[in-house]
């Protein structure tokens, strides 16, 4: 089943997951403050955009309740800063990760140590543009970089051509040889 009509900025979790429903949707990055302070903003479309889904399901336990999990994905591209020529590059930020959902924070903190997957309390309303944001930033590259860049990159001073001069000493004593004879 598929809704489209939830609220992502307050999206009710459990019945969502209770019933393996699927909300999907494309937010402008304008909208996610704190990724859009990572990109280089004059470099992007004005119309770029996040599309995201978050996809609920049961888990079926031997002996015990089933657990709630979600599907959680989201692609962009955007605009970094090159670190080696300082000019923009190009990325493509995509994630595709599962989130457990339990019922306190004591329990999430106990299985995070346990489990790959990310684990939250369950909230009686999730922000999930708030979550998206969290895990693209979690991706964003360390160090941003052409594979190869399109300007070449200037020289380092250290490694310009040592121009040897003579010594002004050794000139003298060189004149002085000369004047002497």
């Amino acid at each position: 089943m598929t809704a489209t009509s939830h609220n992502p900025l307050r999206l009710d979790i459990k019945p969502l997951i209770n019933d393996a429903q699927t909300v999907r949707g494309r937010t402008p990055l304008a909208q996610f403050v704190r990724l859009k302070e990572s990109v280089v903003a004059d470099q992007m479309d004005a119309d770029a955009a996040v599309a995201w889904q978050f996809q609920g399901e049961l888990r079926p336990v031997t002996g015990g309740a089933p657990e709630m999990w979600g599907r959680l994905s989201a692609d962009v591209e955007v605009a970094l800063v090159c670190q080696r020529c300082l000019a923009a590059v190009r990325e493509h930020l995509s994630l595709d990760r599962w989130v457990r959902f339990v019922q306190t924070e004591e329990e999430a903190e106990a299985l995070d140590g346990e489990l790959e997957d990310d684990v939250l309390a369950l909230p009686r309303t999730l922000n999930l543009l708030e979550l998206v944001e969290d895990e693209l930033i979690l991706g964003l590259p360390l160090v941003p970089r052409h594979g190869v860049c399109p300007e070449p990159l200037p020289v380092p001073a250290d490694d310009l051509p040592v121009v040897v001069e003579e010594n002004p000493f050794a000139a003298l004593a060189g004149l002085k040889g000369k004047l002497g004879k």
